[in-house]
């Protein structure tokens, strides 16, 4: 079990919820660590619990089928990782490596969809909140992409 106090400290969970739909939160979240160079989950594992970045740093890598790994996000305090397992997805579409010594908070995927369907108000405010991390990753990404597109283009003139 977590401190409420480190539930409440992450961006993902400041505003809209109560004191005691935090201690809910806390009550199922665990704390986790993984080792600089270590992979926390491969893409295509199955998609079993979401994180959140108490410290350290972490990247998000995607293999296409035909084409090299790329890092398509890097993460920090308060990133969110493995939303996957939230969305009730059976396997993590990329995979996340520790570039630090990191440490998170992690819950099963399972466990977060019943509080969503046990306690609706405070679901609802957790499923939105996940749903601007992950247009917010989605943004970014894109973003990423067609730069890395760009300067492909760039390379390939000269």
């Amino acid at each position: 079990m977590v401190h409420s106090e480190v539930i409440a400290s992450l961006p993902i969970f400041q505003s809209g919820l109560r004191v005691d739909e935090i201690e809910l939160l806390a009550s199922r979240f665990y704390e986790e660590t993984v080792l600089a160079g270590s992979v926390l989950f491969p893409q295509g594992a199955r998609a079993d619990k979401l994180y959140v970045v108490l410290s350290g740093r972490l990247a998000i890598r995607f293999k296409p089928y035909d084409g090299e790994v790329l890092t398509v996000s890097e993460l920090t305090v308060g990133g969110v990782l493995g939303w996957s397992a939230a969305l009730g997805r059976r396997t993590y579409t990329s995979s996340a490596v520790a570039l630090e010594d990191s440490r998170l908070l992690s819950i099963r995927g399972q466990v977060l969809r019943r509080l969503c369907e046990t306690h609706p108000k405070t679901g609802v405010v957790i499923l939105e909140r996940l749903a601007e991390v992950i247009a917010d990753r989605l943004r970014s990404t894109h973003e990423h992409v067609v730069e890395m597109l760009r300067q492909g283009l760039t390379s390939e003139e000269v």
